[in-house]
């Protein structure tokens, strides 16, 4: 994701990064803050945004939102509208187009929920970059690893042309 990131920033793509408090145990909010030179969003109830709901804020001005890594927890709240987190708020309130890149085991990906997960966002027009076959997180090699950055670079070109 931080490859990602910079690879966007580099090519003068205005990005802000918001995460779930579960992926700031991944990443450091410092680490997309000092990439994006931005602030970095995970605290849909932080103080600062109170007098301005900034998940909404945040899609008046969005071009394109891209989830990656997205997690099978991330693909199910989406599919099911659950607006636990900031990020989960954004995706109710944006109306620009959605790239999805998940990342997660071979058999979650391979899961009926997380297919119909899939199927009920593709239904609702999110565009995909499917998971590659790799060494994962959890030290098997199969399908799930996190596509290229290079792979996520050029859907994101594609949608934004």
């Amino acid at each position: 994701a931080a490859e990602i990131v910079s690879q966007l920033v580099q090519r003068d793509a205005g990005v802000t990064v918001v995460m779930t408090k579960s992926a700031t145990q991944f990443v450091g909010p410092l680490t997309f803050q000092t990439l994006t030179r931005r602030r970095c969003f995970s605290d849909q109830f932080d103080v600062d945004a109170i007098s301005d709901p900034t998940h909404i804020t945040l899609t008046d001005k969005a071009e394109l939102v891209l989830l990656a890594p997205a997690t099978a927890d991330l693909l199910a709240k989406a599919a099911h509208g659950i607006a636990d987190e900031m990020l989960t708020a954004l995706l109710l309130a944006v109306d620009c187009p959605v790239l999805v890149a998940p990342a997660m085991n071979q058999r979650m990906w391979e899961h009926p929920a997380t297919k119909a997960n899939v199927k009920t966002l593709e239904d609702r027009g999110y565009r995909f970059v499917d998971p590659q076959k790799g060494f994962l997180a959890c030290g098997h090699y199969a399908k799930g690893r996190l596509a290229e950055p290079a792979d996520i670079l050029e859907a994101v070109k594609a949608i934004l042309k």
